[in-house]
């Protein structure tokens, strides 16, 4: 009876498999079935390629494989060495996440999913299965998941902590678009990627909210007592709206364009007050100093007699006459 060499019942996340006898006769049966190829390995090179069919062995249909036995023995001897790896060509999905780093060095930690199949099972067998040893389903597939972490990782280190956040979706479509040609290389055709989710640490959520709320950038992501100032921000109310990755990204959608005037007026100074402890200028309505972290008193006091707000420099209550401290 022939030699039959056949993956038998694939499970549906099996990309691989290899057959387990080396020695290879010619006439021997190969089956490969829908939506799988068989690629013959031998001494860390791929060599013949075979689709869905029936084939019986010949140096006909391995022509590759012939020429190298040839060079070896001068004539293809029977039985052969060679590893028959089969790769299924269907599609699958893979799950992603890691941490990596803004441009500001500020934490990044992202999660997702991308859709793959291999595009090229010839190097993919070179690259992947044979060039790194890769046998099995879930070593391959541990393999790509980590090789498309890292790829992930050096994209996302190019974007700033507010770029990151003001669109998931359209920096889905850019690192799929960096991927692209990353997994080409070796063998796999990219389908699609998309982030689930990006978050970072709270005290840099704290740090965002500022932003948004006081469009000051340029003060919180280059000041030297950034710490000091996003552990302020953390204990007061307005901080928790921060609390969260899903309630991030709303707060980055850029407002609504407005008509420019015919003749724009000349750029007014923004309004500031000094800082009383360090002495220098800070925007107007600033909670905290963002050079020294210094919190700004309320603007108004209760009176001591009848509990109404009063202005914060005010010495007499302007509705019952109280004379304050």
């Amino acid at each position: 009876m022939p030699q039959v060499i056949e993956w038998v019942n694939p499970g549906p996340d099996d990309i691989v498999w290899r057959y387990p006898d080396e020695n290879i006769t010619w006439g021997a049966q190969l089956i490969v079935h829908e939506y799988e190829v068989a690629v013959f390995f031998r001494d860390g090179k791929a060599y013949d390629v075979l689709g869905p069919g029936r084939h019986t062995l010949t140096t006909q249909n391995l022509p590759l494989l012939t020429r190298v036995l040839s060079a070896i023995a001068g004539y293809p001897t029977t039985p052969f060495k060679a590893t028959v790896i089969f790769v299924s060509t269907k599609q699958f999905r893979g799950l992603f996440g890691g941490r990596s780093q803004t441009t500001e060095l500020a934490p990044l930690m992202f999660r997702g999913s991308y859709w793959f199949r291999v595009g090229d099972p010839k190097l993919f067998v070179t690259e992947v299965v044979g060039g790194q040893g890769k046998y099995t389903s879930a070593e391959v597939n541990e393999f790509i998941r980590g090789f498309i972490n890292e790829k992930v990782i050096k994209h996302l280190s190019g974007y700033s902590l507010a770029e990151a956040f003001s669109s998931l979706e359209q920096v889905s479509f850019k690192t799929k678009a960096f991927l692209l040609e990353e997994v080409r290389r070796i063998g796999l055709e990219l389908i699609d990627l998309k982030f689930e989710a990006i978050d970072t640490t709270p005290e840099y959520r704290d740090r965002l909210f500022w932003i948004k709320q006081t469009g000051a950038a340029g003060y919180v992501l280059q000041m030297d007592t950034a710490k000091e100032v996003a552990r302020e921000l953390g204990k007061s109310p307005g901080a928790a709206v921060g609390a969260g990755v899903v309630m991030i990204p709303p707060l980055f959608q850029p407002p609504p364009q407005q008509p420019l005037p015919q003749q724009p007026p000349a750029a007014q100074p923004p309004a500031t007050k000094t800082c009383p402890q360090c002495g220098r200028p800070v925007p107007l309505d600033a909670l905290f100093c963002p050079y020294c972290g210094y919190r700004f008193q309320p603007a108004t006091k209760k009176c001591p007699n009848c509990g109404r707000e009063v202005p914060a420099d005010a010495l007499y209550c302007p509705y019952c006459g109280t004379k304050l401290a």
